[in-house]
Protein backbone atom coordinates (compact mmCIF):
# COMPACT_ATOMS: atom_id res chain seq x y z
CA UNK A 1 0.00 0.00 0.00
CA UNK A 2 1.37 3.37 -1.01
CA UNK A 3 0.31 6.57 0.69
CA UNK A 4 1.05 10.04 -0.54
CA UNK A 5 -0.28 13.52 0.05
CA UNK A 6 -1.74 16.01 -2.35
CA UNK A 7 -1.20 19.48 -1.01
CA UNK A 8 -0.97 23.12 -1.94
CA UNK A 9 1.23 25.18 0.31
CA UNK A 10 2.60 22.35 2.41
CA UNK A 11 -0.54 21.25 4.23
CA UNK A 12 -1.47 17.60 3.69
CA UNK A 13 -5.18 18.31 3.47
CA UNK A 14 -5.89 15.39 1.14
CA UNK A 15 -4.09 12.09 1.62
CA UNK A 16 -3.98 9.47 -1.13
CA UNK A 17 -3.67 5.70 -0.68
CA UNK A 18 -3.08 3.56 -3.75
CA UNK A 19 -3.87 -0.14 -3.31
CA UNK A 20 -4.08 -2.45 -6.33
CA UNK A 21 -7.22 -1.33 -8.17
CA UNK A 22 -8.51 1.08 -5.54
CA UNK A 23 -7.47 4.66 -4.84
CA UNK A 24 -8.56 6.20 -1.55
CA UNK A 25 -8.78 9.95 -0.92
CA UNK A 26 -8.70 10.90 2.76
CA UNK A 27 -9.93 14.34 3.81
CA UNK A 28 -7.32 15.37 6.34
CA UNK A 29 -8.36 18.37 8.41
CA UNK A 30 -9.55 16.51 11.52
CA UNK A 31 -9.36 19.56 13.80
CA UNK A 32 -11.74 21.35 11.42
CA UNK A 33 -13.96 18.27 11.01
CA UNK A 34 -12.54 17.97 7.48
CA UNK A 35 -14.29 21.13 6.32
CA UNK A 36 -13.48 21.77 2.66
CA UNK A 37 -10.87 24.50 2.34
CA UNK A 38 -10.01 26.57 -0.73
CA UNK A 39 -7.02 24.28 -1.29
CA UNK A 40 -8.90 20.97 -1.07
CA UNK A 41 -11.37 21.59 -3.90
CA UNK A 42 -8.88 21.84 -6.79
CA UNK A 43 -6.85 19.02 -5.22
CA UNK A 44 -9.83 16.69 -5.25
CA UNK A 45 -10.76 17.68 -8.79
CA UNK A 46 -7.21 16.99 -9.98
CA UNK A 47 -7.17 13.62 -8.23
CA UNK A 48 -10.54 12.61 -9.66
CA UNK A 49 -9.54 13.49 -13.20
CA UNK A 50 -6.25 11.59 -12.88
CA UNK A 51 -7.97 8.49 -11.51
CA UNK A 52 -10.70 8.58 -14.14
CA UNK A 53 -8.14 8.37 -16.96
CA UNK A 54 -6.03 5.73 -15.18
CA UNK A 55 -7.19 2.32 -16.41
CA UNK A 56 -5.68 0.61 -13.36
CA UNK A 57 -8.06 2.43 -11.00
CA UNK A 58 -11.44 0.69 -10.73
CA UNK A 59 -12.89 2.25 -7.58
CA UNK A 60 -12.52 5.54 -5.71
CA UNK A 61 -12.99 5.51 -1.94
CA UNK A 62 -13.53 8.82 -0.16
CA UNK A 63 -13.38 9.06 3.62
CA UNK A 64 -12.42 11.44 6.41
CA UNK A 65 -9.71 11.46 9.06
CA UNK A 66 -11.01 11.66 12.63
CA UNK A 67 -14.58 11.87 13.87
CA UNK A 68 -16.02 13.48 10.75
CA UNK A 69 -16.38 12.56 7.13
CA UNK A 70 -16.81 16.22 6.20
CA UNK A 71 -18.60 18.98 8.09
CA UNK A 72 -19.13 21.00 4.89
CA UNK A 73 -17.48 24.00 3.36
CA UNK A 74 -15.04 26.08 5.39
CA UNK A 75 -17.78 28.64 6.00
CA UNK A 76 -15.95 30.70 8.62
CA UNK A 77 -13.06 31.36 6.24
CA UNK A 78 -15.49 32.12 3.40
CA UNK A 79 -17.36 34.68 5.50
CA UNK A 80 -14.15 36.34 6.68
CA UNK A 81 -12.90 36.57 3.08
CA UNK A 82 -16.21 37.91 1.77
CA UNK A 83 -16.40 40.49 4.57
CA UNK A 84 -12.96 41.73 3.56
CA UNK A 85 -13.73 41.81 -0.16
CA UNK A 86 -17.12 43.44 0.39
CA UNK A 87 -15.26 46.16 2.27
CA UNK A 88 -13.18 46.61 -0.88
CA UNK A 89 -16.31 46.51 -3.03
CA UNK A 90 -15.82 42.97 -4.41
CA UNK A 91 -17.94 39.98 -3.30
CA UNK A 92 -16.72 37.45 -5.84
CA UNK A 93 -14.11 35.55 -3.80
CA UNK A 94 -16.84 33.50 -2.16
CA UNK A 95 -18.36 32.89 -5.59
CA UNK A 96 -15.02 31.54 -6.82
CA UNK A 97 -15.00 29.00 -3.97
CA UNK A 98 -18.54 27.88 -4.74
CA UNK A 99 -17.81 27.60 -8.47
CA UNK A 100 -14.99 25.18 -7.69
CA UNK A 101 -17.13 23.27 -5.18
CA UNK A 102 -20.09 22.87 -7.54
CA UNK A 103 -17.80 21.76 -10.35
CA UNK A 104 -16.45 19.08 -8.02
CA UNK A 105 -20.02 18.01 -7.17
CA UNK A 106 -20.86 17.74 -10.86
CA UNK A 107 -17.77 15.70 -11.71
CA UNK A 108 -18.67 13.30 -8.90
CA UNK A 109 -22.27 13.06 -10.12
CA UNK A 110 -21.11 12.20 -13.64
CA UNK A 111 -18.07 10.12 -12.71
CA UNK A 112 -17.45 7.09 -14.91
CA UNK A 113 -16.07 4.95 -12.06
CA UNK A 114 -17.81 3.98 -8.82
CA UNK A 115 -17.17 6.24 -5.84
CA UNK A 116 -17.62 4.68 -2.40
CA UNK A 117 -18.01 7.33 0.32
CA UNK A 118 -17.46 6.11 3.89
CA UNK A 119 -19.72 8.34 5.99
CA UNK A 120 -18.33 7.33 9.38
CA UNK A 121 -19.02 10.43 11.46
CA UNK A 122 -20.30 13.95 10.86
CA UNK A 123 -21.66 14.69 7.38
CA UNK A 124 -23.02 18.19 6.93
CA UNK A 125 -23.61 20.69 4.14
CA UNK A 126 -20.85 20.38 1.58
CA UNK A 127 -20.01 16.95 3.00
CA UNK A 128 -23.22 15.72 1.39
CA UNK A 129 -22.14 17.39 -1.85
CA UNK A 130 -18.96 15.30 -2.05
CA UNK A 131 -20.72 12.05 -1.17
CA UNK A 132 -24.39 11.90 -2.15
CA UNK A 133 -23.59 12.54 -5.82
CA UNK A 134 -21.39 9.42 -5.86
CA UNK A 135 -22.68 5.91 -6.57
CA UNK A 136 -22.26 4.36 -3.10
CA UNK A 137 -22.73 6.04 0.28
CA UNK A 138 -21.91 3.85 3.28
CA UNK A 139 -23.32 5.03 6.61
CA UNK A 140 -22.43 3.65 10.05
CA UNK A 141 -23.77 3.88 13.60
CA UNK A 142 -21.51 6.94 14.03
CA UNK A 143 -23.01 8.88 11.13
CA UNK A 144 -24.66 12.23 11.88
CA UNK A 145 -26.10 14.01 8.85
CA UNK A 146 -27.73 17.44 8.41
CA UNK A 147 -27.96 20.47 6.17
CA UNK A 148 -28.66 23.31 8.67
CA UNK A 149 -28.11 26.05 6.09
CA UNK A 150 -31.41 27.85 6.73
CA UNK A 151 -30.27 28.40 10.33
CA UNK A 152 -27.14 30.08 8.91
CA UNK A 153 -29.07 32.45 6.65
CA UNK A 154 -28.47 30.59 3.40
CA UNK A 155 -30.10 27.52 1.77
CA UNK A 156 -29.19 23.83 1.26
CA UNK A 157 -26.99 23.85 -1.84
CA UNK A 158 -24.27 21.60 -3.40
CA UNK A 159 -27.06 20.05 -5.46
CA UNK A 160 -29.58 19.68 -2.62
CA UNK A 161 -32.29 21.04 -4.90
CA UNK A 162 -31.61 17.86 -6.90
CA UNK A 163 -31.20 15.18 -4.23
CA UNK A 164 -33.60 16.55 -1.59
CA UNK A 165 -36.35 16.92 -4.17
CA UNK A 166 -36.00 13.22 -4.97
CA UNK A 167 -36.40 11.88 -1.44
CA UNK A 168 -39.60 9.96 -0.70
CA UNK A 169 -42.75 12.01 -0.14
CA UNK A 170 -41.98 15.47 1.22
CA UNK A 171 -39.05 14.40 3.37
CA UNK A 172 -36.73 16.65 1.36
CA UNK A 173 -38.79 19.73 2.19
CA UNK A 174 -38.76 18.70 5.85
CA UNK A 175 -34.99 18.12 5.87
CA UNK A 176 -34.21 21.38 4.06
CA UNK A 177 -36.51 23.66 6.04
CA UNK A 178 -35.67 22.30 9.50
CA UNK A 179 -32.02 21.28 9.15
CA UNK A 180 -32.98 18.22 11.21
CA UNK A 181 -30.24 15.71 12.01
CA UNK A 182 -30.39 12.12 10.79
CA UNK A 183 -28.36 9.14 11.87
CA UNK A 184 -26.95 6.45 9.62
CA UNK A 185 -30.04 4.25 9.83
CA UNK A 186 -32.25 7.16 8.78
CA UNK A 187 -29.93 8.04 5.92
CA UNK A 188 -30.31 4.49 4.67
CA UNK A 189 -34.09 4.53 5.11
CA UNK A 190 -34.61 7.72 3.09
CA UNK A 191 -32.03 6.89 0.42
CA UNK A 192 -29.27 9.38 1.20
CA UNK A 193 -27.12 6.36 2.04
CA UNK A 194 -27.04 3.19 -0.07
CA UNK A 195 -25.63 0.84 2.59
CA UNK A 196 -25.12 0.60 6.34
CA UNK A 197 -21.93 -1.03 7.61
CA UNK A 198 -21.00 -1.19 11.32
CA UNK A 199 -17.86 0.86 11.87
CA UNK A 200 -15.88 -2.14 13.15
CA UNK A 201 -16.32 -3.79 9.73
CA UNK A 202 -15.09 -0.87 7.62
CA UNK A 203 -11.51 -2.14 7.49
CA UNK A 204 -12.75 -5.51 6.24
CA UNK A 205 -14.94 -3.75 3.66
CA UNK A 206 -11.95 -1.86 2.26
CA UNK A 207 -9.92 -5.08 2.15
CA UNK A 208 -12.68 -6.70 0.11
CA UNK A 209 -12.97 -3.74 -2.26
CA UNK A 210 -9.23 -3.86 -2.98
CA UNK A 211 -9.77 -7.28 -4.57
CA UNK A 212 -12.21 -5.89 -7.15
CA UNK A 213 -11.00 -5.68 -10.74
CA UNK A 214 -14.09 -4.17 -12.33
CA UNK A 215 -16.08 -0.94 -12.42
CA UNK A 216 -19.35 -2.90 -12.62
CA UNK A 217 -21.56 -1.26 -9.94
CA UNK A 218 -23.56 -4.46 -9.42
CA UNK A 219 -20.44 -6.38 -8.42
CA UNK A 220 -19.35 -3.62 -6.06
CA UNK A 221 -22.83 -3.30 -4.58
CA UNK A 222 -22.87 -7.03 -3.87
CA UNK A 223 -19.54 -6.80 -2.02
CA UNK A 224 -20.73 -3.89 0.13
CA UNK A 225 -24.08 -5.61 0.74
CA UNK A 226 -22.29 -8.73 1.98
CA UNK A 227 -20.65 -6.64 4.73
CA UNK A 228 -23.65 -4.43 5.46
CA UNK A 229 -26.83 -4.97 7.44
CA UNK A 230 -30.20 -3.33 7.98
CA UNK A 231 -29.91 -1.30 11.20
CA UNK A 232 -32.65 -0.75 13.73
CA UNK A 233 -34.18 2.70 13.64
CA UNK A 234 -34.45 4.56 16.92
CA UNK A 235 -37.92 4.58 18.43
CA UNK A 236 -38.59 8.27 17.69
CA UNK A 237 -37.34 8.15 14.11
CA UNK A 238 -39.81 9.39 11.47
CA UNK A 239 -38.81 6.35 9.42
CA UNK A 240 -39.52 3.73 12.07
CA UNK A 241 -42.69 1.97 10.93
CA UNK A 242 -43.38 -1.00 13.18
CA UNK A 243 -47.15 -0.87 13.56
CA UNK A 244 -50.07 1.46 12.96
CA UNK A 245 -49.85 2.45 16.63
CA UNK A 246 -46.25 3.57 16.40
CA UNK A 247 -45.85 7.33 16.81
CA UNK A 248 -43.33 7.46 13.96
CA UNK A 249 -45.86 6.25 11.41
CA UNK A 250 -47.92 9.26 12.38
CA UNK A 251 -44.85 11.49 12.12
CA UNK A 252 -44.26 10.47 8.51
CA UNK A 253 -47.88 11.19 7.72
CA UNK A 254 -47.57 14.60 9.38
CA UNK A 255 -44.45 15.35 7.33
CA UNK A 256 -46.23 14.60 4.08
CA UNK A 257 -49.39 16.39 5.15
CA UNK A 258 -47.68 19.56 6.39
CA UNK A 259 -44.62 19.90 4.19
CA UNK A 260 -46.61 19.42 0.99
CA UNK A 261 -48.12 22.88 1.55
CA UNK A 262 -47.40 25.61 -0.97
CA UNK A 263 -45.79 28.21 1.32
CA UNK A 264 -43.62 28.26 4.43
CA UNK A 265 -46.35 30.07 6.35
CA UNK A 266 -48.85 27.36 5.43
CA UNK A 267 -46.40 24.65 6.52
CA UNK A 268 -45.90 26.26 9.94
CA UNK A 269 -49.64 26.86 10.36
CA UNK A 270 -50.34 23.25 9.46
CA UNK A 271 -47.80 22.05 12.02
CA UNK A 272 -49.33 24.32 14.66
CA UNK A 273 -52.75 22.86 13.94
CA UNK A 274 -51.29 19.38 14.33
CA UNK A 275 -49.84 20.45 17.69
CA UNK A 276 -53.30 21.37 18.97
CA UNK A 277 -54.41 17.76 18.76
CA UNK A 278 -51.08 16.09 19.48
CA UNK A 279 -48.61 17.14 22.18
CA UNK A 280 -45.73 15.18 20.64
CA UNK A 281 -42.30 16.76 21.22
CA UNK A 282 -41.34 16.17 17.60
CA UNK A 283 -44.00 18.60 16.33
CA UNK A 284 -43.04 21.39 18.74
CA UNK A 285 -39.33 21.00 18.04
CA UNK A 286 -39.96 21.04 14.29
CA UNK A 287 -41.91 24.29 14.62
CA UNK A 288 -39.14 25.83 16.70
CA UNK A 289 -36.43 24.81 14.24
CA UNK A 290 -38.27 26.64 11.48
CA UNK A 291 -39.08 29.72 13.56
CA UNK A 292 -35.41 30.10 14.53
CA UNK A 293 -34.23 30.00 10.92
CA UNK A 294 -33.85 32.96 8.58
CA UNK A 295 -37.25 33.79 7.05
CA UNK A 296 -35.81 34.60 3.61
CA UNK A 297 -33.73 31.39 3.73
CA UNK A 298 -36.85 29.35 4.44
CA UNK A 299 -38.66 30.81 1.46
CA UNK A 300 -35.68 30.33 -0.86
CA UNK A 301 -35.20 26.76 0.38
CA UNK A 302 -38.81 25.75 -0.22
CA UNK A 303 -38.80 27.22 -3.73
CA UNK A 304 -35.50 25.47 -4.48
CA UNK A 305 -36.43 22.00 -3.22
CA UNK A 306 -39.76 22.04 -5.05
CA UNK A 307 -37.90 22.21 -8.39
CA UNK A 308 -38.35 18.48 -8.88
CA UNK A 309 -37.81 18.14 -12.63
CA UNK A 310 -34.31 19.62 -13.04
CA UNK A 311 -31.26 17.47 -13.76
CA UNK A 312 -28.26 17.76 -11.45
CA UNK A 313 -26.32 20.12 -13.72
CA UNK A 314 -29.26 22.52 -14.07
CA UNK A 315 -29.75 22.46 -10.30
CA UNK A 316 -26.12 23.37 -9.64
CA UNK A 317 -26.19 26.16 -12.23
CA UNK A 318 -29.28 27.68 -10.62
CA UNK A 319 -27.93 27.23 -7.10
CA UNK A 320 -24.77 29.08 -8.12
CA UNK A 321 -26.89 32.02 -9.24
CA UNK A 322 -28.76 31.90 -5.93
CA UNK A 323 -25.67 31.75 -3.73
CA UNK A 324 -24.13 34.69 -5.60
CA UNK A 325 -27.19 36.74 -4.65
CA UNK A 326 -26.69 35.64 -1.04
CA UNK A 327 -23.03 36.70 -1.10
CA UNK A 328 -23.89 40.08 -2.60
CA UNK A 329 -26.23 40.77 0.32
CA UNK A 330 -28.32 43.30 -1.59
CA UNK A 331 -31.69 42.25 -0.18
CA UNK A 332 -30.59 40.51 3.01
CA UNK A 333 -27.33 40.00 4.89
CA UNK A 334 -28.68 37.06 6.86
CA UNK A 335 -25.85 34.76 5.75
CA UNK A 336 -23.26 36.96 7.44
CA UNK A 337 -25.46 37.45 10.51
CA UNK A 338 -26.13 33.73 10.82
CA UNK A 339 -22.50 32.70 10.45
CA UNK A 340 -21.43 35.32 12.99
CA UNK A 341 -24.05 34.19 15.53
CA UNK A 342 -23.69 30.42 15.03
CA UNK A 343 -20.07 29.86 13.98
CA UNK A 344 -17.97 32.86 15.00
CA UNK A 345 -19.34 34.62 18.12
CA UNK A 346 -21.53 31.60 18.94
CA UNK A 347 -24.17 33.62 20.80
CA UNK A 348 -26.76 31.77 18.65
CA UNK A 349 -28.90 34.89 18.44
CA UNK A 350 -28.88 36.18 14.86
CA UNK A 351 -30.98 39.26 14.08
CA UNK A 352 -32.64 38.30 10.82
CA UNK A 353 -33.62 41.01 8.36
CA UNK A 354 -36.34 40.85 7.09
CA UNK A 355 -37.42 39.48 10.46
CA UNK A 356 -40.77 37.95 9.45
CA UNK A 357 -42.11 35.84 6.62
CA UNK A 358 -44.85 38.41 6.04
CA UNK A 359 -42.25 41.05 5.13
CA UNK A 360 -40.95 38.98 2.20
CA UNK A 361 -42.85 39.05 -1.08
CA UNK A 362 -42.77 36.56 -3.92
CA UNK A 363 -40.84 39.16 -5.94
CA UNK A 364 -38.19 39.25 -3.19
CA UNK A 365 -37.76 35.50 -3.50
CA UNK A 366 -37.79 35.69 -7.30
CA UNK A 367 -34.68 37.87 -7.37
CA UNK A 368 -32.57 35.06 -5.89
CA UNK A 369 -33.39 32.94 -8.94
CA UNK A 370 -32.67 35.71 -11.45
CA UNK A 371 -29.43 36.49 -13.24
CA UNK A 372 -26.91 38.70 -11.46
CA UNK A 373 -27.03 42.32 -12.58
CA UNK A 374 -23.26 42.72 -12.83
CA UNK A 375 -21.39 42.96 -16.12
CA UNK A 376 -18.43 41.07 -14.65
CA UNK A 377 -20.55 38.18 -13.38
CA UNK A 378 -20.53 34.89 -15.27
CA UNK A 379 -22.92 32.00 -14.87
CA UNK A 380 -21.56 28.64 -13.74
CA UNK A 381 -20.16 26.73 -16.71
CA UNK A 382 -19.88 23.04 -15.96
CA UNK A 383 -17.33 20.89 -17.82
CA UNK A 384 -18.55 18.59 -20.60
CA UNK A 385 -19.06 15.07 -19.31
CA UNK A 386 -19.91 11.83 -21.12
CA UNK A 387 -21.31 9.80 -18.23
CA UNK A 388 -24.91 11.06 -18.35
CA UNK A 389 -27.37 10.78 -16.74
CA UNK A 390 -25.66 10.57 -13.34
CA UNK A 391 -26.24 7.71 -10.95
CA UNK A 392 -26.78 9.25 -7.52
CA UNK A 393 -30.29 9.79 -6.20
CA UNK A 394 -31.92 9.36 -9.61
CA UNK A 395 -32.62 5.72 -8.69
CA UNK A 396 -34.88 6.62 -5.78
Amino acid sequence: MAQSSCNNGGNDQVLVEERTNVTTFILNRPNQLNALSYQMLPQLLELLHASETNSKVKIIILKGNGRAFCAGGDVTSIVNYIDYWLYLGNWKLGADYVREEYTLNYVMATYSKPQVSILNGIVMGGGLGVSVHGRFRVATEKTVCAMPEAALGVFPDVGASYFYSRLPGFFGEYAGLTGARFDGAEMLACGLATHFVPSERLTFLEQELVKVNTIDPDVISAIISHVSNIPKLKAESPYKQVSSFNISVMVMKIIDRCFSRRTVKEIISSLENEALNNKDDWISSTIQLMKKASPISLKITLRSVKGRLQDVGSCLILEYRMVCHVFRGEFSKDFFKGCRAILIDKDRNPKWEPSKLELISDDDVDRYFSKIDDEDWEALKLPPRSNLPPYAIAKL
